[in-house]
């Protein structure tokens, strides 16, 4: 049974690639977004630095305890970015500014066309109906090409253990709360209410709405709403959105769209490894599974919808 689930694994991965797509990767053409996706806008105008949201987001998830404290400003000193223990943080920008400093949460945005998710040739990322993109570690291969493909530095490896590699990202608590129709613990706690869950649509109505009713307040632009494709966080900002640490140099186009044509054009012998690599994955991992009762859980894994 083994033997014929590596068989398994090699031809339908092989196949897969060779003709040149993942299952959910090549529609960028014809791409209408999802209708029933859900998001948050994220206001930074209101955001005050209390990283409430970071304290709420691992107990959620179950994360561990931060190096730092939730309470200490230090971590303000330097940027940083979300890694397998802490999904989101908040950077501080403009501090020297007389208006003060301005706060950006970092996490998933969840794209509507996932880079990560075109680049897993083993297909371990879904994008559900209600926008998030999860993630099940039980097929990851911890090949890391989500990682580098990611357009927003948003994945975090864990290197607790070099035989089961695992990737772990905001999924906007889906198993919790999103898939129930609650908003992600991180919107519930926020103070400030920085942070609106909402359809995504109404959302961008939402933004756009405060920006033309005070456009003293905001810049004119919601990041999220077009970039890459769009995502399913959307930011407002007082100042341009380079001050903050945003790239905004990214395309409106999904990632796919710039290497699809590439990826059409490869040849086959250099498309069958991946399909090999991830057979002997799968065979070697069912067997460590039945010879040691290896426990693969965590918090990410089985979430598909």
């Amino acid at each position: 049974m083994k033997r014929r689930n590596f068989l398994k694994a090699c031809l339908i991965g092989g196949t897969t690639i060779a003709l040149g797509k993942t299952n959910k990767g090549w529609a960028s053409g014809s791409f209408e977004g999802y209708p029933e996706a859900m998001g948050v806008l994220v206001d930074t105008t209101r955001c005050i630095g209390c990283r409430s949201c970071e304290a709420a987001c691992n107990k959620e998830q179950k994360l561990p305890e931060p190096d730092t404290s939730f309470d200490d400003p230090s971590v303000f000193e330097h940027d940083r970015r979300p890694t397998a223990k802490a999904y989101t943080v908040v950077n501080r920008y403009q501090k020297e500014q007389p208006s003060g400093p301005v706060y950006r949460k970092v996490q998933c945005n969840h794209c509507n066309e996932p880079a990560c998710l075109t680049s897993c040739f083993v297909n371990a990322y879904t994008k559900t109906k209600e926008g998030a993109v999860i993630y099940n570690s039980k097929v990851c291969v911890g090949c890391r090409n989500c990682m580098i493909a990611c357009p927003f530095n948003a994945p975090g490896y864990d290197y607790d253990s070099a035989t089961n590699p695992i990737v772990k990202k905001c999924i906007l608590c889906y198993d919790t709360r999103l898939k129930y129709g609650k908003p992600p613990a991180c919107v519930e706690i926020c103070p400030q209410e920085a942070l609106t869950f909402g359809h995504r649509a109404d959302l961008i109505k939402l933004a756009h709405e405060r920006i033309r009713a005070t456009p003293d307040r905001y810049v004119d632009h919601v990041y999220g709403e077009k970039e890459v494709g769009g995502t399913s966080w959307l930011y407002l900002a007082p100042v341009g959105f380079d001050k903050l640490g945003f790239d905004t140099t990214l395309s409106n186009d999904p990632i796919i769209s710039n290497v699809k044509d590439f990826l059409g054009m490869v040849p086959m012998v250099l498309s069958i490894w991946p399909a090999l690599f991830s057979g002997i994955h799968l065979l070697c991992k069912n067997q460590e599974h039945d010879g040691h009762g290896h426990d693969t859980d965590s918090n990410q894994e089985d979430t598909k919808p």
